[in-house]
């Protein structure tokens, strides 16, 4: 099924394709990305939060709904400080960070966390001054370096000047990721917020899930719903896209439903109870 909505409209369109989700929450899974999805996007990122009215229905879904979590590409306890909600799973990093409900330090892969030092490194020694008068931030995600130029008051010469960096990364065997004004320096390992959803999903006798996301990282995570719908360990998976000026084509295109801004997000959710 393929539904675009104003908002989370018509009405008749949203209860059927939430059918799945809703008529048995007790085999259900209910997983959003943050920034752009939860909460707004904002000009510097340490600003974000989810505003009280997403948080609270987002509470009473936790406690409804057999697993509910975040898919994020900020560091795993970040995540959880910007959603403050504690008894929800965070998988932060881009898939790279699990952490559980109560948890206080997140899993990590041993072979990723071997990669932390060459990446700080790398990142400590490109970021100069030059890139701080530009308003270029540094951002340690730990094995990711991330780079934001959002805000900058020239964005497109702190763009230009990013584009050295990536080119740097490169050149000495590190991968580069680009999101909204922002690069990513990783290492040359897979890295996509879907890694974490089989195993999670698995075991737990849930036949339904739903994933919410904005940015292009997020259909990593559709396409795992739809492999794990195609081998029979789902019966449903429901993809929902967040349209805004930013958001990639590709993630109209491959979603099942699509809901407008922060606030269609909301409402999806209050239409889950």
């Amino acid at each position: 099924m393929r539904a675009i909505l104003e908002g989370v409209s018509p009405a008749a369109t949203l209860v059927e394709a939430l059918e799945p989700i809703r008529s048995d929450p007790t085999r259900a899974a209910v997983m959003l990305d943050i920034d752009g999805t939860l909460a707004p996007i904002v000009r510097h990122a340490a600003d974000a939060h989810v505003p009280e009215s997403t948080r609270s229905v987002l509470i009473e879904i936790a406690k409804r709904y057999r697993f509910v979590g975040c898919v994020s590409g900020r560091r795993a306890t970040t995540a959880r400080q910007i959603v403050a909600i504690g008894t929800i799973t965070y998988i932060g990093n881009h898939g790279l960070e699990l952490l559980r409900p109560g948890a206080t330090v997140p899993e990590v892969d041993p072979d990723v966390a071997a990669w932390s030092a060459r990446v700080r490194e790398f990142s400590a020694r490109v970021y100069t001054s030059e890139y701080q008068r530009l308003r270029v931030r540094s951002e340690d995600k730990d094995a990711i370096a991330a780079f934001h130029w959002r805000g900058a008051p020239d964005e497109e010469a702190a763009a230009a000047a990013v584009e050295e960096i990536a080119a740097r990364a490169q050149e000495e065997g590190l991968v580069v990721h680009w999101g909204r004004k922002v690069l990513e320096v990783r290492p040359p390992i897979r890295i996509d917020k879907g890694l974490r959803i089989p195993a999670l999903l698995r075991g737990s006798e849930i036949s339904a899930a739903m994933y919410v996301g904005d940015d292009r990282t997020d259909l990593d995570v559709f396409r795992q719903l739809r492999l794990l719908v195609e081998s029979g360990e789902l019966t449903s998976g429901l993809c929902v896209a967040v349209r805004s000026e930013e958001a990639p084509p590709e993630l109209t295109r491959e979603a099942d439903l699509e809901v407008d801004g922060t606030d269609g997000v909301r409402r999806l959710l209050e239409a889950l109870m």
